[in-house]
Parts: C-alpha cells; structure tokens; sequence
C-alpha cells in the first residue's frame, strides 16, 4: 500500500512563499536596473518583508543574484541540450548547446557578467553558489557528450575539451572588451575559438 505523502506544514509554506516573492522582486529589479543599482532593502520592500528576513535566505546581493539566475541558467541549459540532440555536426551541436546560455547571459549585461563573477569566486559551500557550479558541470557534461559523437574522441579527451569549450564560453561572456557584442557577434567568437579546439 503506497504511503500518502504528508501535507507540506504551515511554516515551510510560508517559507517557500517568503522566498518565491523574494525570486520576483530581485528578478524584476535587478533585470530593470541591474545589481549594482538596487539595493537590498529595496528587494526587501517589494517582497513584503523585513532586511533581517532577507539576509536569512541570502546574505549578499551576488547571493540573491544567484538564487534569481541559477534557475534560468539550468533552463537555458535544458534548451541547449534539446537543441544539440536535433543539430548535425560536432561543432554546431556544441553551439546549440551554448547559445540558450549566451542569450540568458546577455539579457542584461552587468547581471550576466556579475553573475559569473560570482560563480567563479563566490564560496562553493555556499548553497547558491554550489547551484551555479553544478550547472557549469552539467554544461560540460552535455558538450563532453556531443564530442564524443565523435568516435575517435576518448571519454577522458572528451571531458578535458568540454572543460575548455566551457571555459572559452563562460571568459567570452565574462570579458569586458566583449560587453558591446551582440549575441550574434559572441557566438561568432566561441566559434571561432572552439573550431580550432575540436578534430577535424
């Protein structure tokens, strides 16, 4: 006989409300003025609730960046694979795979960019930061298996050119000379960048 799942409990539905208008009001903000335009108490005011409330469910503004960005990241991510499995062709199927990720990174630069940042540097035992991590190795496990469409590509050589095709990618996004190119003109340069990374 199954066992009937127990009914989610007044103080974890207010929690999960708490941080579902928190996700809004920094999403929407932060995607009107950007991070560095808006302040946490500003987050605080359009969720309806208190700063100290707040800082319970992130301590810093790349923090709540992060909680906004993580899950339109792993999103695109999913569009990225969805995309490779339908395009022929190793490189092409590597930029399916990366474009979804430009285009969420692009739309809004300073967010895009910031966001990295905080990927990269951020603390990896910080829940937020360890989401953000897991969708770069998500990333590069998607691009390693397109590779390895490739037969006379080992799993082991495979991996290594998705860390490198990942790393390409997330720079090319991150650079500040870059921050003037559309998505066209950045896929252009990954392209460019990870033809010459792949057999031929």
């Amino acid at each position: 006989m199954p066992v009937a799942s127990q009914p989610v409990g007044r103080r974890e539905r207010n929690k999960q409300d708490k941080l579902d208008r928190i996700i809004a009001a920094a999403s929407e903000l932060f995607a009107d003025r950007g991070i560095d335009d808006v302040t946490t108490q500003e987050i605080a005011d359009k969720a309806d609730i208190g700063t100290g409330t707040l800082f319970l469910y992130a301590k810093t503004k790349g923090e709540l960046l992060l909680l906004v960005q993580n899950t339109k990241y792993a999103e695109a991510l999913e569009q990225g694979r969805a995309d490779a499995e339908s395009t022929p062709g190793v490189l092409d199927a590597v930029l399916a795979i990366a474009r979804p990720l430009v285009e969420c990174n692009r739309t809004q630069i300073d967010n895009g960019r910031t966001y990295l940042r905080e990927m990269a540097f951020g603390n990896p035992e910080e829940p937020r930061h360890g989401e953000a991590l897991a969708i770069v190795a998500q990333t590069e496990e998607a691009i390693a298996a397109v590779i390895r469409r490739d037969e006379r590509v080992t799993e082991g050589d495979a991996a290594t050119l998705a860390h490198i095709v990942s790393a390409v990618m997330f720079l090319s996004m991150a650079a500040s000379p870059n921050i003037t190119l559309s998505v066209q003109e950045l896929m252009h340069e990954i392209r460019g960048q990870v033809a010459v990374l792949l057999p031929r």
